[in-house]
């Protein structure tokens, strides 16, 4: 390169038209350092300008072994201090999967650097074979390109010092050249566009600013294939991004520009998978034959792995954590369960009902949640009670219906009391006879009472109200009793047919708020370090209940709280998929609430592992495919429960309204004792009125005897005795 620049400066006249350059270079042993320092001590005394060139690919290619890759991906981290690693030959890696990235300061698809390549190849077929040229496989090497821009950028500042005389030094005497610092001066302000970019130095330390490196990197299914201008297939690395001395690294590299293929990397490979016992994702297939290996195992999870593994083309090996846990930080920092076995990379892939948080997503990764769910409350029903024969009552409360019997009673007073007052209410009761003072009023207490008792029976009543005041107050009431009777009505079939599910709680609030009922969740769970780390005042309450008592409210795994909740007086806070398929097996457990909030499960990976980009993207596959549903409806549809509600409306009862028959015969009983009261009442007075009237009688009788007897003395002069006149009666008379 050193060569070949000084002969295209001597060609090209226009940069130095009366100066010729001359070279001078010795070759020596890359491992003798003091021969080097001797001969360009030489060199020194004997020209003003030195370029020493030391170029070794053959140690830096020796390192380049490919290792056998068995169950385990094995990470090299390769240092080019060369520049010149996308100009080796790397078809060994083509399909090894490994990903490689670089730097690159020579722009190999710059015209002018394509330019000075090909002339210079043409040079390198005529001239005798060389050692050593700065030419691999037909790409200029860095240091080639260093060497030719700096011999450039010589004569550029020689050119610019056109006064600079040339002079041999003494080595035996102190004296510098007297155009030295004139000359770093002018090579300091020299600027050349050359094969490695802009070249500007900086004044003040002698070095290179204002400079970019691209950034390369091999692709992931091998290496890309370009078409260069000299018409030959070279092998080039893939540009995603370029970094400046100024401005720091700008990555340009596109998620679209990526090939979609992802199974080259996957395929042929065994994944360690871990993963842990929870119904229905992973559980232990029941056959009455050994079973081995993946065989052991079904459920979800398993079905999930099997479709990941046809896409993707993976074999795998499940193994259960070996603590059964799911995975959470101990106060030390420490991680368990099958977290921790992802950042000791025992496993590759965990893949199990395992929740994406905040705090497991700074250890490990995950994909795309192939389920989304919340944290909702697992609870025994509570025991239902049918409807009673007085069940019509219970679409209003007891007091709505004591304020209602209180209003009828008090609008009757009013309407009462108004009724007197106003002379509207009052008439003649003797249309014929208007000049009578005698006047009535319809509106007595016990008419109001009635009037009040129609309307809100909605039958009404033979009376209405004739002044304004009153019908204001008839109308209110009325008004009053339509939405009375249309709320009841609303309500009524409801509270008829339904059996009512009396509850002690009916959410979080609700277990915050009591401490009578224990509740509690998985340790060592999400559900456990949701609440830990909540700052929400309730759930900071359910936290402190639970870790107060952290032996008894937070159970091992799902199964020992879902048997606590079964025999004893406890809330299990659990994922609500969970709920739904415990729930669906067991008809004495439901779900209280909604969800308190809202995650889903991943696939987790260790952290910066190349898989979790093609596991989400397989899992988005079957999401659209519609895979994902019928896994969940496969495993999750049990036996059923009886349906609570009936579509279709069921007949009524005895037991729904036979209090109705029990009030209408309780109203018949009452009126015949009303009517037989009413009776002897009247009897009584009807009694009253007869002795008065027979007393009367008597006297009449005694006068109109007397009457006679004297009359007929008088007329006949003749005595009657008192036994005939007795025995003498007028029937008609009175």
């Amino acid at each position: 390169a050193f060569k070949f620049a000084v002969t295209n400066i001597n060609r090209n006249r226009t940069l130095m038209p009366n100066t010729t350059l001359t070279y001078d270079i010795q070759r020596i042993n890359l491992f003798d350092s003091f021969e080097a320092s001797r001969r360009g001590l030489i060199l020194t005394c004997t020209h003003w300008q030195t370029l020493l060139s030391i170029t070794c690919t053959d140690q830096f290619m020796h390192s380049l072994g490919i290792e056998p890759m068995i169950l385990a991906l094995l990470l090299h981290i390769l240092y080019d201090t060369l520049q010149d690693l996308f100009a080796l030959d790397l078809e060994p890696y083509r399909y090894s999967g490994v990903n490689m990235t670089g730097f690159r300061l020579l722009n190999i698809e710059n015209t002018h650097v394509a330019s000075v390549v090909e002339k210079w190849s043409m040079e390198r077929l005529q001239a005798p074979p060389k050692p050593e040229t700065g030419l691999l496989d037909g790409m200029m090497t860095s240091e080639a390109a260093l060497m030719y821009d700096a011999v450039y950028m010589v004569a550029a500042a020689s050119q610019r010092a056109s006064q600079v005389t040339v002079s041999s030094l003494q080595c035996h005497r102190h004296k510098p050249w007297r155009f030295g610092s004139r000359f770093i001066s002018m090579l300091k302000e020299a600027q050349l566009n050359g094969l490695t970019g802009q070249i500007i130095i900086n004044k003040t330390d002698g070095l290179r600013k204002d400079f970019d490196l691209d950034i390369i990197s091999l692709k992931e299914d091998g290496m890309e294939k370009q078409f260069m201008e000299s018409g030959r297939f070279n092998k080039v690395w893939k540009k995603i991004g370029v970094w400046n001395s100024n401005t720091g690294l700008n990555l340009t590299d596109s998620n679209k520009d990526k090939n979609t293929n992802v199974t080259d990397s996957m395929a042929n490979r065994t994944l360690i998978v871990t993963t842990i016992l929870e119904n229905p994702y992973v559980m232990y297939k029941k056959s009455d034959k050994p079973l081995y290996g993946n065989d052991r195992f079904e459920g979800y999870c398993l079905d999930l792995l099997k479709e990941l593994s046809n896409i993707l083309g993976f074999s795998y090996e499940v193994k259960l954590v070996s603590d059964g846990k799911y995975g959470a930080q101990n106060d030390k920092g420490e991680w368990n369960g099958m977290v921790r076995e992802l950042i000791d990379h025992v496993a590759d892939l965990a893949v199990a009902p395992l929740t994406i948080t905040y705090v497991r997503e700074k250890v490990i990764d995950f994909s795309k949640p192939f389920m989304t769910l919340g944290i909702s409350i697992l609870y025994h029903k509570p025991n239902g009670t049918n409807p009673g024969v007085f069940s019509f009552l219970n679409p209003l409360s007891p007091d709505i219906w004591m304020y209602v019997l209180l209003a009828c009673l008090g609008v009757s007073c009013v309407l009462f009391v108004i009724a007197r007052f106003t002379p509207y209410e009052w008439y003649n009761p003797h249309p014929c006879n208007p000049d009578s003072d005698v006047v009535e009023n319809n509106f007595t207490l016990i008419n109001s009472v009635w009037f009040g008792v129609g309307a809100l029976m909605q039958q009404g009543s033979e009376l209405m109200p004739k002044a304004l005041s009153t019908r204001i107050v008839g109308g209110i009431w009325w008004f009053f009793t339509l939405i009375i009777i249309s709320s009841y009505t609303a309500n009524l079939a409801a509270f008829l047919t339904v059996e009512r599910m009396d509850s002690p709680i009916d959410s979080a609030d609700d277990l915050a708020k009591q401490t009578k009922i224990e509740y509690g969740a998985v340790r060592d769970g999400s559900t456990m370090t949701f609440f830990k780390k909540s700052k929400i005042s309730t759930y900071e309450k359910m936290w402190a209940f639970m870790s107060s008592r952290k032996n008894t409210a937070l159970v091992k795994n799902n199964r020992e709280g879902i048997q606590r909740v079964m025999t004893t007086d406890y809330a299990l806070l659990m994922e609500s998929t969970s709920i739904e398929y415990i729930s669906q097996r067991n008809c004495n457990l439901t779900q209280i609430g909604g969800l308190i909030d809202s995650k889903g499960y991943g696939v987790g990976t260790p952290i910066g592992s190349p898989y979790r980009d093609k596991v989400t993207i397989a899992i988005l596959q079957l999401q659209e495919e519609g895979k994902l549903h019928m896994m969940k409806e496969k495993w999750w549809r049990g036996n059923g429960c009886p349906e609570e509600d009936s579509k279709e409306a069921s007949a009524l009862g005895v037991e729904n309204i036979g209090g109705i028959f029990i009030v209408l015969a309780a109203g018949l009983v009452l009126s015949v004792f009303v009517a037989i009261g009413e009776f002897i009442y009247k009897s009584r007075r009807n009694l009253d009125i007869e002795e008065v009237s027979v007393g009367q009688c008597e006297c009449m009788h005694e006068m109109s005897n007397s009457i006679w007897e004297t009359c007929l003395k008088t007329i006949f002069a003749f005595p009657f005795d008192d036994v005939g006149i007795t025995n003498l009666t007028f029937k008609d008379s009175f």
